[in-house]
């Protein structure tokens, strides 16, 4: 850690050059002796990351930035500030501590947080940057966090973890058994000195694979922001055996929309089916990634189009946790029938169809955008067709 950055005018030219182009910067050089351009253009690259994704460190004058990987892999204020909500204690430890910004939140509902990073350049800047942010019950171990808990042989409430998903020899990888820590493998340990364990993981992972992989799983959280799955949790009891529930988040500008639902409710639930009525429904990402497809139909009272398709229907507008839209025409997939129709701007999706939206908009010579929406889908009969809509507000 080169503290010569912290130095007002590097970080005048680091705050002034936030949306320059890096590579004028990285010919140009700098005039700065106590700092190389490498480094400077570094903390420009992972500042600017935190605009947006981690504001509070972005406000806070003199934060020290790792490299940009390190801003990209870590979670966002938003899922931290969720995931610190699902829990509180006395003690926690978290065992891949990282840029520590979910040791950040969980510090508002814990009275002592242990950050366990066993990066040594990692861990003395986010000691540093917790004493710029005015947190003082958060402790910092430069350590491999699975021997910290035996080296420290003490129980605490809860134990959390976010192992790396990138692999020496692998790469990028999302099953638990590739990443480090090997969670799957280390479960008994931890459960050594804890009840309660949370885990993050990758979006991509199949949530069949990891109840697998996984012990004792009480609770599922698939979280969205804005329509975009960003992370899995998992929360782990020691010795449950009971129900897992599933809960499906998106979180919006305007608030936060849940889903929640028991994942053998969603295995003995069967659709209802029925032909476009008043209504299109198209279900947010965080539903989709939980695979409620069924329980949908029964807590929401809305039909299902097709097993495979994932739209549904009803014939009075209900509040909805997705799209909404009004069905204005149903016709049969005929390209000559729709060109008739004269559309030359719309929003095209496709659900359970042959053909893709760019063969589509090639076919029918229909550009992007404007208020019209057209789904091409398949009818429980087996029927191609095009559900022409407005978007409900």
């Amino acid at each position: 850690m080169n503290k010569a950055i912290l130095n007002t005018e590097i970080q005048g030219f680091i705050n002034d050059n936030l949306d320059s182009n890096i590579t004028s910067i990285l010919l140009k050089g700098t005039a700065f002796t106590a700092v190389n351009t490498k480094e400077i253009i570094e903390q420009i690259e992972a500042k600017k990351k935190c605009e947006n994704k981690l504001s509070t460190w972005f406000q806070t004058k003199n934060i020290y930035y790792p490299n940009k990987l390190n801003i990209e892999q870590t979670s966002s204020e938003v899922t931290a500030n969720y995931k610190s909500n699902l829990i509180q204690g006395n003690s926690i430890i978290d065992i891949t501590g990282g840029f520590g910004v979910d040791c950040f939140y969980f510090s508002k509902r814990f009275k002592k947080i242990v950050h366990c990073e066993l990066d040594a350049y990692l861990s003395e800047i986010v000691k540093y940057n917790y004493t710029q942010l005015g947190v003082s019950n958060i402790e910092t171990q430069m350590v491999d966090g699975i021997e910290f808990l035996k080296q420290n042989n003490k129980p605490v409430d809860w134990i959390y973890a976010d192992p790396s998903r990138r692999h020496d020899s692998k790469g990028k990888v999302f099953f638990l058994n590739d990443c480090l820590p090997n969670i799957p493998q280390q479960l008994d340990t931890i459960f050594r000195y804890t009840k309660n364990v949370m885990i993050k993981t990758s979006p991509l992972l199949d949530l069949s694979i990891g109840i697998n992989e996984l012990n004792y799983v009480k609770s599922i959280h698939i979280i969205a922001v804005n329509n975009e799955v960003k992370e899995i949790l998992w929360i782990l009891e020691k010795d449950f055996l009971n129900e897992i529930s599933v809960n499906a988040i998106n979180i919006l500008k305007e608030g936060l929309i849940a889903f929640n639902f028991f994942l053998n409710d969603e295995k003995n639930c069967n659709s209802e089916y029925s032909l476009p009525l008043s209504y299109l429904y198209e279900p947010n990402a965080a539903i989709l990634k939980a695979g409620a497809f069924n329980i949908l139909t029964k807590q929401m009272e809305v039909f299902k189009l097709h097993k495979n398709s994932h739209l549904y229907t009803s014939q009075k507008l209900i509040d909805f946790p997705g799209r909404r839209f009004k069905i204005e025409t149903v016709l049969p997939y005929n390209i000559k029938a729709i060109k008739k129709i004269g559309l030359k701007k719309a929003n095209i999706t496709t659900r359970n169809f042959s053909e893709s939206v760019q063969q589509l908009r090639k076919k029918l010579d229909i550009k992007d955008g404007g208020d019209t929406y057209l789904f091409f889908t398949t009818d429980h009969a087996e029927k191609r067709m095009v559900i022409i809509c407005s978007k409900v507000l």
